[in-house]
C-alpha cells in the first residue's frame, strides 16, 4: 500500500492543476495502469497466498496472521541496538519467567534460566554441522516436534529456511537469535534471547547429543514463543510441526485401514522430498510404555527413508519394501525385530546396496524394518507434502517432482458464514465455497484421473489454549459442478438438496487440520469447508495440491448493485420526480401540479424552519415518531410535538387531514403497497375510506428509536455538499430508501422479534438491491451484529446506509465503469470520516 499511497500523493489533485490537457491525459493513463497493476497484485495476495520466504513477516507485524502481544520485533534492528549499547538482549515478549513455561500451573521445581555460556564451555550454534542426531528429547512431551525437527535436518534448503545459518556465539554475539516458521500461509520470523530453562545446570527440554551445541534448544524456544509457552507444545502431531517447518500439506493414514497403494504413496512422497512420521497408540495405563519389540507407545518416530531394496537369497532374487525410522530419543530404544540392527536378514543384502542406503548399526535410535512389519506394529503414518517453492532447481533437475498448489484464506462468522455441516441443510450453503478446476490427469494414471489433496486448517488455536480455546470440529465436502452450475455464485440450498457429494473429508474431527487424498476425473468441483455445528467462529486456510495443473477461485458474489426484490419493489419511486434508482419503470409524470408533492414540501418547510434544511436531530425526531404504531393518535399539532420551529405554520396541508402534517407526509409517501404498509404500520389517521389497515409488527414498531449515529449516517449518505443537513429533495429520497429498507426488514423478520435471524442478512440485503460477498458480510456482522449473531432493525438500516454510501462514493469516481476508483489519501480520509 506504500506504493499505492505514493502514487496517489504524487499524482493526486496537483496533477489536475498542471497545465496542458496532454500532460494530464498521459499522467492519467500512466497512473491508471500503475493502479491497475497494484490492485491486481493486491488481489492476488489477498486470494492466492504463495508461502514464499520473500514474503517474510515479523511476529506480530500487521499481515503476519499472528496478533501482536507487544512491539513488533525485527531481529536486525534489535541486534544493532544491543551492539550499540553493549548489552545482551533480553526478550520482553517471552521473559525468563514461569509464565513462559506453563499456563495451567506453576512449575513443580525451581527452574533457572541460563545462557549457553553458563551451561557449557565453548557454546556453539552448530558442532560439526547439523544432523538428526542433534535432536534429543527432554522433559517436555513434544516428541511430535522432535520427530519433525529430525526430518528437517535431511534437507539443507528446508533446514536453513527455518534455522538461519548466520548465527553464532562469537561474531557480534549479543544473546539474540531468530528462527522462521510457516504459519497459515506466511513465513514468520521469531526473535528470542538465548536464556534457556535449566534444572541443576542441565537443559530441561530439547537438546543436542553434544553438550555445547544449542541450535535445537533455541529452535524449540522460538517455537514455544510462537505458541505462547513451552506447555502449549505438550501433545501434538508430527504433521503439525512438519507443516510449520515447510509450509506443506500433510496427510494422515490409519494403518489398520491403510489404502492398498500406501507404499506407492510413500515412495511418491520420497520423490517429492516429503517429510514423514509415524506413531503407535499410547498405553492408557503406562506413559510411553515399551513393547516387547522395542517400540515406544504414544511416541512419534521419523521416517527417514522409503526404499525398495535389492535382496538376494539362496532361492530367489528381487526387491523388498523397507523403511528407515528414527526414535527422537536417539538412544538404544530401537526396533529389535526383522531388519533391525545386526539382524540376520541383512546378510541377504549385497554390500554395495548396504553402502548405497547408508546402513549402519550405531546405537542412535535409528533402525530399518519391513513395510509388512511397519503396518503390523505402527498405528498411524503422517506425510507432509512440500509446497512447490520448497524444492530447489537442483533437486528438480535431479528428478524431484513438484506439486501444483492453490491456497485461500477464509473465516466462519456466526450468523453469516458459519453454516455447519451438511446435516444442517438450510444453513450449509452459507459456508464459504471454492471452485477447483482440474485440467490434466496424472501422467501415470491408467484411468485418466487426477490426484488431488485437499487440506482444511483452522488457524491460531494452539496459541490460544491458555484462553481455553480448543480446536473446532471441522471437515469439508466436495461436489461436482456442471458448466451450468458454474453460473451460480454461490450455490444455494437447492443445489445441495438435490446433489450428493463426490468426496468428503474422512470425518469431522477436532484437529488443527483435516486433509485427504482423492482421485477425481478432470472437471470442476465445489469445495465447502465447515465446522460440524453452525455458528462456530473461526478462521481457516484451505489448500489444494494436485499432480497436474489446477485453478481455484472463491465461489462468491461480486460486490455491487442489483435488482430490488419484487416483493418490496411494487411501488412507484418516481411519484415525486426523477429517481436515480431505476428499480421499476417510471410512470408518466402529471403535467399539472402534484398536490401530494406540494403537501410534502409544505411539511418540510414547517419542520426545517428558516434554513430550509433538516439536520440529524430533526431527522431523528421525524423518524422516531413516524415509525411508531400509534402514529394515528398524533393530533393536528403534531409538528409542534416533533420540535418544529415556533410559528412554523403547522396547520395542515391542502385538502385537510386530521392526522396533522406528519400523517400527511406518510399518506403522501406510503400508499397501498408493501413499502407503504411497512412504513405506516397500522395507521388510520382519520378512519376514512380507502385507508388500508395492516396488522402491526410489534417488534419493528416498538423499537426504541434510531440512534444518533444512524441518523448522522443517513444525513451524510445524501449530504452532497457536506453541510450536515438535507434539503427537500435529499429528504424525500431518504424517506423513500427507509421505506424500502423497512419493508425488506419486515419481510425477513418472520418471527416478529425485531431482529433478523441468523443467516438472513445476505438475503435481506440482496432483496434491498445490494450484492455482497462473504468478506463484506463478515465485516458487517462483526461491526453491527449482536453476540448471538442477530441484526437489530436500526443496525440493519445502518448496514444499508453504509453500503449505499460507500458504493455511491466509489461509483462517483469509477467514471469509466472499470470497477476501479482512484482517491488521494486526503480524499479517502475525508469521504470515509464523514460517511
Amino acid at each position: 500500500m506504500d506504493v499505492f499511497q505514493g502514487l496517489l500523493k504524487g499524482a493526486g489533485k496537483e496533477l489536475y492543476n498542471a497545465a496542458g490537457e496532454a500532460l494530464v491525459g498521459a499522467a492519467k493513463e500512466y497512473l491508471g495502469n500503475a493502479i491497475q497493476e497494484i490492485f491486481v497484485r493486491k488481489e492476488a495476495e489477498n486470494k492466492r497466498i504463495l508461502p514464499s520466504i520473500k514474503n517474510m513477516k515479523v511476529l506480530g507485524e500487521r499481515g503476519s496472521g499472528i496478533r501482536p502481544r507487544g512491539d513488533v520485533q525485527d531481529f536486525h534492528t534489535l541486534k544493532q541496538q544491543c551492539l550499540a549499547s553493549g548489552t545482551l538482549f533480553e526478550d520482553p515478549e517471552f521473559p525468563a519467567a514461569d509464565s513462559s513455561l506453563m499456563f495451567s500451573r506453576r512449575p513443580d521445581r525451581y527452574v533457572e534460566w541460563r545462557r549457553p555460556m553458563e551451561i557449557a564451555d565453548d557454546p556453539q550454534f552448530f558442532v560439526e554441522g547439523y544432523s538428526r542426531f542433534d535432536v534429543q528429547q527432554g522433559e517436555l512431551g513434544d516428541c511430535w516436534l522432535l520427530a519433525a525437527a529430525a526430518n528437517l535436518t535431511q534437507d539443507p534448503k528446508l533446514f536453513f529456511r527455518v534455522v538461519p545459518e548466520d548465527q553464532n556465539f562469537t561474531d557480534d554475539y549479543v544473546g539474540i537469535f531468530h528462527f522462521r516458521f510457516w504459519q497459515y500461509g506466511r513465513w514468520i520470523d521469531v526473535v528470542i534471547d538465548d536464556r534457556l530453562p535449566t534444572y541443576r545446570g542441565e537443559l530441561l527440554y530439547m537438546h543436542s547429543t553434544e553438550k555445547n551445541e544449542f541450535w535445537s534448544a533455541l529452535l524449540e524456544k522460538a517455537y514455544a514463543k510462537l505458541h505462547g509457552s513451552y506447555e502449549a507444545l505438550k501433545g501434538g502431531t508430527t504433521c503439525e510441526a512438519m507443516e510449520d517447518f515447510t509450509g506443506g500439506v500433510t496427510e494422515m493414514y490409519d494403518l489398520k485401514e491403510a489404502p492398498p497403494n500406501l507404499y506407492s504413496i510413500l515412495l511418491k512422497g520420497m520423490e517429492r522430498n516429503s517429510m514423514m512420521g509415524c506413531s503407535l497408540e499410547p498405553d492408557p495405563n503406562v506413559l510411553e510404555a515399551e513393547t516387547s519389540e522395542g517400540l515406544i507407545r504414544g511416541h512419534a518416530y521419523s521416517i527417514t527413508k522409503v526404499q525398495m531394496v535389492d535382496i538376494v537369497t539362496p532361492n530367489t532374487n528381487g526387491k523388498i519394501p523397507l523403511l528407515r525410522l528414527r526414535n527422537p530419543w536417539g538412544n538404544d530404544a530401537e526396533w529389535n525385530g526383522p531388519w533391525s540392527d545386526q539382524s540376520p536378514e541383512w546378510r541377504y543384502i549385497p554390500d554395495h546396496v548396504k553402502e548405497q542406503i547408508g546402513l549402519n548399526f550405531d546405537v542412535d535410535g535409528e533402525f530399518w524394518m519391513s513395510f509388512k512389519d511397519f503396518l503390523t506394529h505402527f498405528d498411524r503414518v503422517e506425510l507432509c507434502n512440500l509446497s512447490p517453492d520448497s524444492l530447489s532447481d537442483d533437486q528438480v533437475s535431479r528428478g524431484k517432482k513438484k506439486w501444483e498448489m492453490s491456497v485461500f484464506e477464509g473465516e466462519w462468522t456466526p450468523g453469516v458464514t458459519a453454516g455447519g455441516c451438511r446435516n444442517f441443510l438450510e444453513t450449509f450453503w452459507h459456508n464459504p465455497q471454492y471452485v477447483i478446476s482440474l485440467e490434466d490427469p496424472d501422467e501415470d494414471d491408467d484411468e485418466g484421473k487426477c490426484t488431488v489433496i485437499i487440506a482444511l486448517m483452522q488457524k491460531n488455536r494452539r496459541s490460544r489454549r491458555n484462553m481455553g480455546m480448543d480446536c473446532l470440529t471441522i471437515g469439508f465436502a466436495v461436489y461436482h459442478l456442471s458448466e451450468r452450475d458454474l453460473m451460480n455464485k454461490p450455490q444455494k440450498m437447492n443445489f445441495f438438496k438435490y446433489n450428493a457429494s463426490v468426496a468428503r473429508s474422512p470425518a469431522f474431527i477436532n484437529l488443527r487440520e483435516v486433509s485427504c487424498r482423492f482421485k477425481l476425473p478432470p472437471g470442476h468441483y465445489l469445495i465447502v469447508p465447515s465446522t460440524f455445528d453452525p455458528n462456530e467462529e473461526g478462521e481457516f486456510l484451505i489448500r489444494v495440491f494436485s499432480e497436474g495443473r489446477n485453478h481455484m477461485e472463491e465461489n462468491d458474489e461480486d460486490v455491487g448493485i442489483g435488482d430490488v426484490d419484487d416483493r418490496v419493489s411494487n411501488y412507484d419511486e418516481n411519484d415525486y420526480g426523477d429517481s436515480t434508482n431505476d428499480v421499476t419503470p417510471a410512470l408518466p409524470q402529471p403535467s399539472y401540479p402534484d398536490p401530494q408533492k406540494s403537501a410534502m414540501e409544505k411539511l418540510f418547510i414547517d419542520i426545517a424552519g428558516d434554513d430550509m434544511e433538516v439536520d440529524w436531530m430533526e431527522l431523528k425526531q421525524i423518524l422516531d415518531h413516524s415509525m411508531k404504531d400509534d402514529l394515528s393518535k398524533l393530533s393536528a399539532n403534531g409538528v409542534a410535538q416533533l420540535g418544529a420551529p415556533p410559528g412554523g405554520g403547522g396547520s395542515g396541508a391542502p385538502g385537510g387531514n386530521d392526522g396533522g402534517l406528519l400523517a400527511l407526509l406518510c399518506s403522501a409517501l406510503c400508499k397501498d403497497n408493501a413499502v407503504g404498509q411497512a412504513f405506516m404500520g397500522n395507521n388510520d389517521p382519520g378512519g376514512g375510506e380507502g385507508v388500508v389497515t395492516v396488522a402491526p409488527s410489534s417488534s419493528v414498531m416498538d423499537y426504541g428509536g434510531f440512534s444518533k449515529d444512524v441518523c448522522r449516517s443517513m444525513v451524510a449518505m445524501l449530504d452532497v455538499d457536506q453541510s450536515g443537513k438535507l434539503g427537500f429533495e435529499e429528504f424525500r429520497t431518504l424517506l423513500n430508501d427507509i421505506a424500502k429498507w423497512k419493508a425488506v426488514f419486515k419481510l425477513y423478520d418472520r418471527d416478529g422479534s425485531g431482529r433478523l435471524g441468523a443467516f438472513e442478512l445476505r438475503q435481506a440485503l440482496n432483496s434491498a438491491g445490494y450484492h455482497l460477498n462473504n468478506r463484506v458480510l463478515n465485516a458487517l456482522a462483526h461491526r453491527y451484529g449482536s453476540r448471538d449473531g442477530k441484526i437489530a432493525f436500526d443496525d440493519f438500516i445502518m448496514c444499508a446506509v453504509k453500503i449505499k454510501t460507500m458504493i455511491d462514493i466509489f461509483r462517483e469516481r469509477d467514471v469509466d465503469g472499470t470497477n476501479m476508483a482512484t482517491f488521494s489519501m486526503e480524499e479517502w480520509v475525508e469521504k470515509t470520516v464523514y460517511s
